[in-house]
């Protein structure tokens, strides 16, 4: 029975074989059912998170499960597009629902009214994946360590004005494919010279390439030590925006919330007083953040967060499907230059 419950479970129906046609065709079917049989948890339901939310659903996982305990403002609604205009006072996850589980109808798509602060640990043992927006630096080192030891998928990230990151923890050892154009072996002929017996790469054929690839924790990248000669040395090609994003969680843990665009001259003085702070903690100058980030980093805008969110629910199809090489750790977004970076912060 229990065979012949797997067989079944392994096929695609022509209903899902169509559905997913495109994605089939450019990831292949072994991806598409890993992704088929993946449950992801989604925490925070504003402009970032309603943007994952459309490209996880769309891209077929299992389940998507809603997380977030917010009630709807005229605010958060300019940047989500899942929330109806007349929703104002309602809860932000059971306000998406509806537009969310009408993208695909194969996807099972649930709310949770909860905070993630309430949730007991083995509540997140129920995903393959985790991805947490607008949640405090400490919660989200607490998840990730929690998930590490279960080897559930992490991510995190958020959008601050014209700026937004995503980190992900995939683990110790994360498993994935490669496409990459196949190598023939040259002629041993010997009236074929030297240059006939080099390896050739056949631009028209591909194989698949099994890679492993390891990962930090966010507490190790949150904590890189520049006192380190080494970390010093590398300072020059840190993005700046690492740096904001240190200051800004900072805000997130001092204040319960993020800068406000109704209190921009309390809040702007509050940021650079923190941006000294923690850039002093570190051994750093607060030159490496110029006084001008305090007029970029507030309220989530709309293209911000298409981009972040295409990334970041990118990153977790490839995490769940096993398919192509991951970005490793984080993926910093600047918008007023119009351009992202990928850096790896970690001891290995």
């Amino acid at each position: 029975m229990i065979d012949t419950i797997e067989k079944e479970d392994n096929i695609i129906s022509e209903e899902e074989a169509a559905q997913y046609d495109r994605q089939i065709r450019l990831w292949g079917l072994d991806a598409q059912k890993r992704l088929r049989g993946s449950r992801v948890l989604l925490v925070g339901l504003r402009g970032l998170g309603a943007e994952v939310a459309k490209n996880l659903i769309l891209a077929g996982v299992k389940g998507l499960t809603l997380l977030d305990h917010e009630q709807v403002t005229e605010e958060s609604r300019r940047a989500q597009f899942l929330i109806p205009v007349d929703a104002n006072g309602q809860n932000q996850a059971q306000a998406s629902l509806e537009r969310a589980q009408l993208l695909n109808p194969m996807v099972e798509v649930k709310a949770d009214t909860d905070t993630v602060e309430s949730k007991p640990d083995d509540f997140f043992f129920q995903f393959d994946a985790v991805c947490l927006t607008r949640c405090s630096k400490d919660l989200m080192v607490r998840v990730d360590q929690l998930c590490a030891s279960r080897n559930i998928k992490v991510f995190c990230g958020d959008v601050y004005g014209y700026h937004g990151y995503m980190f992900s923890d995939l683990g110790q050892e994360h498993h994935y494919v490669e496409e990459k154009p196949k190598v023939v072996k040259g002629s041993s002929e010997a009236n074929d010279g030297p240059e006939a017996k080099k390896p050739k790469v056949d631009p028209n054929e591909t194989t698949m390439v099994k890679k492993t690839i390891g990962f930090c924790s966010l507490k190790e990248a949150l904590e890189v030590d520049w006192t380190n000669e080494k970390a010093k040395s590398n300072l020059k090609r840190i993005p700046v925006d690492y740096f904001l994003l240190q200051v800004l969680l900072k805000f997130r843990t001092d204040k319960g919330r993020d800068p406000q665009p109704d209190s921009f001259a309390e809040d702007s003085q509050l940021l650079l007083q923190i941006r000294d702070d923690v850039l002093e903690t570190m051994g750093l100058s607060s030159e490496l953040l110029p006084n001008t980030f305090v007029s970029y980093c507030f309220s989530e805008m709309a293209p911000v967060c298409a981009v972040v969110g295409g990334v970041l629910g990118q990153e977790i199809v490839k995490a769940l499907s096993q398919r192509d090489a991951p970005h490793r750790n984080f993926f910093f977004f600047d918008g007023l230059k119009g351009s992202g970076v990928v850096d790896y912060f970690g001891s290995k």
